[in-house]
């Protein structure tokens, strides 16, 4: 389970880093943008999830006694560095893309100003929080996408890389989409549903199918799903739910929450069997639920297929995020400000690939709304002094290809800031009091400002993310330099 102090949760080279800051002072703040370079899955957005942990995290900043000890034993660190640590606590500012909403690639998930040494410290615990919650969201959303309404439980526990990756991985799950989830730590912690039916063994330790499905629903009435193929599903599982199902009837229970669950076998051809068989027994409104190895692309397959289901149950894909095993979020210096200096000094990481060049600078974003359809048509990354208003045309270009351009015109759009304030100068300013299923519904209404083209599991249409002209004009010059300089 989680620590409590995660404070010791960072790389061995941000502490030896810092020490070199300690022992050289400078009383530099910096402007560190965490963000990601590419879509997971291929896909068209990405999921903000995380920033929970973050907060709690940083809220939980000091090193303990024990904690002291410990760098102390390991040969590199001299008594004033850890002495100076003895005292430590975050003094600095975020800003943060709130959970649930929707982004895109090379804009700020989250911005830190901060001294130099307190910004270093938290990037593993900050990246590591937001890559893997972001991840399940993301993955629970193009999951729920392909269930096109239908009700997904999220049920990997046993499957997930560790207790965090299983608790907080549920909890991203329920935000990205999913109905609830298996794992009871989760709802407990969170408040979110707690969904499950029951194992094969339940069946398997009874004389018979029958007598197994009998007792299930003597016990659970009001949430009778029964598991139908631990022997046969056409020949004995469907015949034996629906003759329990008759007996409820028959002795007036109501029969509220109730059906099948199919967990193997061709799952399109035997929910056109079940409900078949469940219709012609007047049981037509029971609910045929499906397990089996599902992610998005098999849910949009059996679909296509008409398959008669209508509640999934997706494991190991989800919680493990098969098909894409990290976010890629990156945490990259973007402005240095010195003592006595009013203004930050823009900063650029070269590459020869010219995606993984950095945008320097203090900035911000701001989210571009078609006004008539409420769908999102671009994002803007600003600097942050730079105000854009509803009134003004807004001029658009890709940064990657600055002679494709677009005006959007004054009254045809509206626009949303979307880097809310998080901590000021050590303080914990974050006034979004939203449960884990407010995020979800959040989510859900992100998604909705996003274009079905967008939102195609295969070959999606990016949303443009662009640049001010000023930023791109900094950004240029600082390219030029470099250039000048090398050569």
């Amino acid at each position: 389970m989680r620590a409590t102090n995660l404070t010791l949760m960072t790389d061995l080279y941000e502490l030896t880093m810092m020490q070199g800051y300690f022992k050289n002072p400078t009383d530099q703040t910096v402007v560190f943008d965490a963000f990601y370079r590419e879509n997971p899955y291929g896909g068209g957005y990405a999921i903000s999830c995380g920033l929970n942990e973050v907060i709690e995290y940083v809220k939980g900043l000091h090193f303990s006694y024990e904690d002291i000890q410990y760098l102390k034993s390991l040969g590199l660190f001299e008594d004033d560095f850890l002495e100076y640590l003895a005292g430590f606590h975050f003094t600095g500012s975020i800003w943060a893309i709130p959970e649930g909403t929707v982004m895109f690639p090379r804009e700020p998930m989250l911005k830190v100003i901060a001294p130099i040494m307190e910004a270093q410290l938290i990037e593993p615990a900050v990246l590591n929080m937001l890559n893997h919650e972001s991840l399940i969201a993301t993955k629970a959303s193009r999951v729920c996408h392909a269930a096109k309404g239908d009700g997904v439980m999220e049920f990997g526990l046993r499957r997930a890389q560790g207790p965090d990756a299983g608790i907080y991985g549920a909890r991203a799950a329920v935000i990205g989409g999913c109905a609830g989830t298996s794992v009871v730590l989760t709802g407990e912690m969170f408040g979110v549903p707690v969904l499950g039916t029951h194992a094969h063994s339940w069946i398997m330790s009874f004389p018979t199918e029958y007598e197994a499905f009998r007792a299930y629903a003597k016990l659970y009435p009001g949430n009778c799903i029964l598991l139908v193929d631990t022997y046969n599903v056409l020949e004995s599982g469907v015949p034996n739910a629906i003759r329990v199902f008759r007996e409820m009837r028959e002795e007036g229970i109501p029969l509220k929450h109730y059906g099948i669950r199919i967990d193997s076998g061709d799952l399109a051809y035997l929910s056109k069997k079940a409900y078949e068989m469940l219709d012609t027994a007047g049981f037509g409104d029971a609910t045929i639920c499906a397990s089996s190895d599902l992610d998005e692309y098999l849910i949009n397959s059996l679909k296509e297929q008409g398959a008669k289901i209508n509640s999934w149950g997706v494991g190991t894909s989800l919680i493990t995020s098969k098909g894409w095993p990290a976010f890629g979020g990156v945490y990259k210096l973007a402005a240095i400000r010195n003592s006595g200096d009013q203004d930050f000094t823009p900063k650029i990481k070269l590459s020869e690939n010219s995606e993984k060049i950095t945008n320097p600078g203090n900035k911000k974003i701001y989210r571009i709304y078609d006004r008539e359809t409420g769908k999102v048509r671009a994002d803007l990354i600003c600097l942050n002094d730079e105000v854009f208003t509803e009134d003004q045309d807004i001029r658009l270009f890709d940064p990657m290809e600055p002679w494709k351009k677009t005006k959007v015109r004054a009254g045809t759009f509206r626009l949303r800031e979307i880097l809310k304030p998080v901590f000021d100068h050590g303080t914990c300013v974050y006034d979004d009091t939203a449960t884990t299923m407010e995020l979800r519904e959040r989510c859900r209404q992100e998604q909705d400002t996003l274009w079905d083209e967008t939102k195609r599991l295969v070959n999606p249409h990016n949303v443009y993310v662009d640049l001010s002209d000023r930023l791109y004009a900094i950004k240029k010059n600082l390219l030029e330099e470099m250039s000048a300089g090398v050569s």
